[in-house]
């Protein structure tokens, strides 16, 4: 939500937002995804395939769960992130992008430096501003408003209208930890939507 945000409130609000989940490129899929390939570059490469970066050109590209990247993927995107160029696997072509980049982990990037899982070199290219969001439980005045606010959308989803929580709901809420954040209290909440036979949960 605040890539998105940074994005719609940028100079590159016309060009599209490219969002790609890190954790679930293969290593042997990561060129191919983000960088894009010719027809027959491999086995199955039946037809040209348009990367993420391509895609993103003169927008944003978010890059979901950075610190999931193998370290042999981490040179690749440090190079496109330090000269702007790659190749489309299958092309001898180098292309020249223009793209910010924008992303997000919830990894403790001094513990995976420390590890030699992350490349010191492209944290620092990474990471002009950084972001921290608050956990859920460090912000406990956003419980209950979130908590109504999926209280509505799921009751809407669900064709539910009219549901409140109780006092002894709002206090049980409250007083958990949520240690799967704001996911796990939409799905919670979700959850009580599609059981309730009431419009008291």
């Amino acid at each position: 939500m605040l890539a998105r945000e940074i994005h719609a409130l940028s100079a590159r609000y016309r060009r599209d937002m490219i969002t790609v989940d890190m954790g679930a490129i293969t290593e042997s899929l990561f060129e191919s995804e983000l960088f894009g390939h010719k027809k027959g570059a491999f086995t199955d490469a039946k037809e040209h395939r348009i990367g993420r970066f391509s895609l993103a050109a003169g927008g944003s590209l978010f890059l979901d769960e950075i610190a999931n990247l193998p370290l042999a993927q981490q040179t690749k995107l440090l190079r496109v992130r330090e000269s702007g160029e790659f190749e489309v696997l299958g092309s001898s072509l180098t292309e020249q992008i223009d793209v910010r980049l924008i992303s997000a982990s919830n990894g403790n990037f001094a513990s995976l430096i420390a590890q030699g899982l992350f490349r010191q070199d492209l944290y620092y290219r990474l990471n002009t501003l950084e972001f921290r969001v608050p956990a859920l439980r460090e912000r406990p005045e956003d419980i209950l408003p979130l908590a109504n606010y999926y209280l509505q959308k799921h009751g809407a989803k669900y064709q539910k209208s009219g549901l409140h929580l109780t006092g002894e709901a709002q206090k049980l809420l409250l007083s958990y930890a949520w240690p799967g954040n704001i996911r796990e209290l939409s799905h919670l909440i979700e959850r009580a939507v599609l059981l309730t036979q009431q419009s008291m949960i």
